[in-house]
Parts: C-alpha cells; structure tokens; sequence
C-alpha cells in the first residue's frame, strides 16, 4: 500500500502545533490562578505585614549585604516596617555607614530594637539606632562606647574598630558642660588623623540625632567619652524612643507613631502586624566567613602556591582547581573589604621572591627579601580598613616561609659539597687502563689510557707501564691527567 508522504509531513505538523498551543494555554492558567491566588491573599489580609531581620555580631560586609536585600525585599512587597534585632560589639564603620544609607534612604519605616536581654548596641550599634526611624530597647541592654579607632598596624599604635567595654566610661549621665574640657584635652593631645577620625563621627552622629529628634549631647558624649547607657536611662534621656520586653509590646508601643522618612513624615500601623522572620541565607553565612581578615589572607596565600605548583607541574589539575577557586574568594573578600593595595603588591611581590628562592638559587638573598616584603605587606594590608590580620598569623605564616628557605639554601650547600655525578666534572678520581707504555716527553711521561670505553691521550708524572691501572686527576681537551691508583701506591 502507498502512502504519502506530504501527508504524513502535515498531519505532524498539525500534532506539533496542537501540543504547542497546549502547553501556552496550560502556562496562562498557572500564571492566571497564581495572580487570582495572589490578588485573593492581598484582599482578604486586612492587616499589616512587616519584615524582621537579626544581627548577632561584629558588623561587616556579610551584615551590610544581608540588611540591604532584607529592607529592598521589604520595599517590594510594600510592607509596613522592617524590624532589625540587634546585639553588637560593633564592626566596621564603612558598613555601617552603608547600613545607615539605605536606612535613611528607605521607603519602609526601619526600627531597630536591641535584644534579648544582656545585648549590647556597642560602637557601631549605636550609630545604627541613631540612624534607625525608631530606637528601642529591651530592658537589662545597653549602648554606647561609639569612640572610633582603627584597628590593624602595629602593636601599640592604639588601632582598634569597637573600644574595649573594660575601658569605656560607665556614665550614664554626663553633661556638656563636664565632658567638653576633657573631651577637648584628649583632641588637642590626639594626632591629626585621630582628630579628624573623631570630630568626623561627631559630626556624622549629631546628624543622626537631629534628624530624628535624639539627644544629640549624649551622642556626642558617646563618641567623644565612650560613655554608656542602660535602657531606661536611654529612654530617661531621649536617646532611644521605645523600652519593650517583648516583640509584641513593641508594636504596640509604636503603633501610631510619626516617624521622618525621606519623602516627609509618616504614621505607623502596627495593630495586628504579621512579621514575617528573614534569617540569615547561605551567601551571608558564605561572605562572614570568607570576608573575615584572617581566612581572605589564608586564600590568597593557598591560591598563589596552588597556581604557582600547578605551574611547575604541569598536569597535575588538583593544586591548579584549588589554587584558583582560593585565589578568586580572596579577590572577592578583598573587594568587600578595603584593603590597601601597596600591601597587598608587598605580598604577592614577597611570596614571589620566595618561590624564585626555590627555583633560583640566592643563597638566601632572595628569600630574605622575599620575608621582608611579605611581612610588611601584611601588616599594612588591612591599613584603615578598621580590621586586621592577627600578628600570630603572619608570624606563623613568615615562620613556615623562613623553615621552607633555610631548608632549601641548606639543600643547596650540601649539594655543592656532593662530587658531580656527570659530565667532565666527574671524571676526576675515575679509573683507567694504561694501553701502552708512557715515554718522557717535556719532563713527564706520555702515552695512551683507555678511560671511559675510550681511548685517550693522558700525560703522567710517573713512568707507567701497559695494563698497569690508573686514576684520572683532570681533564684538558682530549687529554687525561692521570695517577697510579690507590691500590697501585698500597701495593708498591
């Protein structure tokens, strides 16, 4: 039986379309019921929703990160406020400051409560509340010390983000009027960067103050003294706007409130409010730990010997893979953090010198200058970044450098000592077999030896007979210089 293929050709065709408008219509009801579920779910939930974020630590860029995707999230699902929970040592001021933009900047009321009870809101947290649409507090919490210092660089330069607590002042009352002639001594005995570090963060937090209607005194107290408050002297003296106990007790003690935002004042609702809590996801939890000081150096260490042995071993794939996954984190970690870039060129530049150690042989000139750049480096890397690589670290890490040089150069020495193995060199004290007998020639004795399966012309300063055995001293062209043999000299 015949068939045809051109209709064979259309009714496929016609199958495929069918299945193709199939598909488009199944993928509109979806898409349609999501929207009629979405837009029944928005009708029937009269009351308002809210956005609760946390931060339990130092504040650096993986916090930054998180709070800025948690308040544009809330923005987007055109929620009432985002709540952020609070207990900090305090961290970076670059991050901080990020934080505090798009706070201000935010279309969504921020408040920031510190809790549970025994948080702090130290250093860079009280610039946070300040910054934050509505400050509260948990009761047995406290704030303060908002002194800004660097930390990294040399021991005893007084470099250090978060002042120690032990050695901030417990006032929780002070005065203009008692704390400006101390405050005013400490300036003028200061440097001129610690000057302007501090009379920039005055400054910066009176704003912060202003804006919101705070006690911009105390702020300045805060940074100037490192002074501190509890929560109900906090709210004695307007520097916080709220004392809850509990989430619940908070929203309703700011529920009809006028908070300033940045189009002007607004009301909040916060009857009934569903929050909703947003944790901490995988790239935060990743950007803390590879954006810690410590761990981006250890990358970028691990990356540059990976690469480099990859490199001299061609092939080998595993250190390569390493090398590169270790070296690109620690570029990213050290793009989030601000690190000085002379440091940084001072190590690579030392970790170069010290693998050149290896390959090329100095004798330790090399390897030594290689050290020298590579602790400097180090030590200057994070330089007014407001963190630091431990001093045990680079220590640790420039000891295991040093071992590796010392065992190299010794390798190297013992290798000289070592007799060759090859070549002309190694022909000294090897053996040969007089082919004849020597005759005198110019105050010496000449004839042929066979040395090395081979026949040579050799000179000696003894008679030598034929057969007799001997022993090559040096080598001039085609010509041995040769000895009786040891056993030849016992035996006579």
């Amino acid at each position: 039986m015949l068939t045809n293929p051109n209709s064979q050709t259309s009714r496929s065709g016609r199958t495929g379309r069918i299945l193709f408008w199939a598909l488009l219509l199944a993928t509109g009801l979806a898409v349609a019921s999501g929207l009629f579920i979405q837009f029944v779910h928005a009708q029937s939930s009269d009351s308002p929703t809210g956005r609760v974020l946390t931060i339990d630590g130092a504040i650096g860029p993986a916090n930054m990160d998180y709070l800025v995707r948690g308040i544009e999230q809330a923005e987007a699902e055109g929620a009432e406020l985002v709540v952020i929970l609070l207990d900090t040592p305090g961290g970076l001021m670059a991050s901080t400051r990020d934080i505090i933009k798009k706070i201000l900047a935010s279309k969504v009321p921020v408040v920031t409560w510190v809790t549970p009870a025994g948080a702090r809101a130290a250093s860079a947290g009280t610039y946070l509340l300040y910054g934050s649409h509505v400050a509260a507090m948990e009761p047995a919490t406290h704030l303060g010390s908002a002194t800004p210092v660097q930390m990294g660089g040399l021991p005893g330069s007084n470099e250090s983000e978060t002042q120690p607590e032990s050695e901030s002042k417990d006032s929780s009352k002070p005065s203009a009027s008692d704390s400006k002639p101390e405050s005013a001594e400490k300036t003028r005995g200061g440097s001129a960067m610690e000057r302007k570090v501090l009379e920039d963060a005055v400054s910066y937090i009176r704003g912060l103050a202003e804006r919101h209607g705070r006690n911009a005194d105390w702020a300045e107290a805060a940074v100037r003294e490192a002074v501190n408050l509890n929560a109900d002297e906090a709210l004695e003296q307007n520097v916080i706007d709220v004392v809850a106990a509990s989430l619940p007790e908070l929203m309703s003690k700011i529920d009809g409130s006028t908070v300033v935002m940045s189009d002007g004042e607004r009301i909040l609702n916060t009857e009934g409010i569903d929050l909703q809590n947003t944790d901490p996801d995988w790239r935060t939890k990743l950007l803390s730990v590879i954006t810690d000081p410590n761990v981006a150096y250890f990358l970028m260490i691990i990356g540059f010997y990976g690469i480099v042995f990859e490199l001299a071993n061609p092939g080998s794939i595993f250190p390569g893979v390493i090398g590169a996954i270790c070296l690109v984190l620690a570029l990213f970690a050290f793009q989030v953090l601000s690190v000085n870039y002379a440091g940084l060129a001072l190590i690579l530049l030392g970790l170069a010198f010290i693998v050149g150690e290896a390959f090329m042989p100095s004798f330790g000139i090399l390897g030594i200058g290689g050290i020298v750049a590579f602790v400097t480096g180090s030590i200057i890397l994070m330089d007014g970044s407001h963190q630091d690589i431990s001093l045990p670290t680079i220590g640790g890490t420039a000891a295991v450098a040093g071992g590796f040089i010392l065992w190299t150069v010794i390798r190297f020495v013992g290798l000289r000592r070592k007799p060759p193995v090859s070549g002309i060199e190694n022909s000294a004290h090897e053996p040969a077999t007089a082919l004849d007998d020597f005759q005198p020639e110019d105050g010496g004795y000449r004839g042929h030896v066979r040395f090395s399966g081979e026949r040579w012309n050799a000179v000696s300063n003894q008679p030598v007979s034929s057969g007799q055995r001997l022993e090559v001293t040096t080598v001039e062209g085609l010509t041995v210089h040769v000895t009786r043999a040891k056993a030849e000299k016992e035996a006579s």
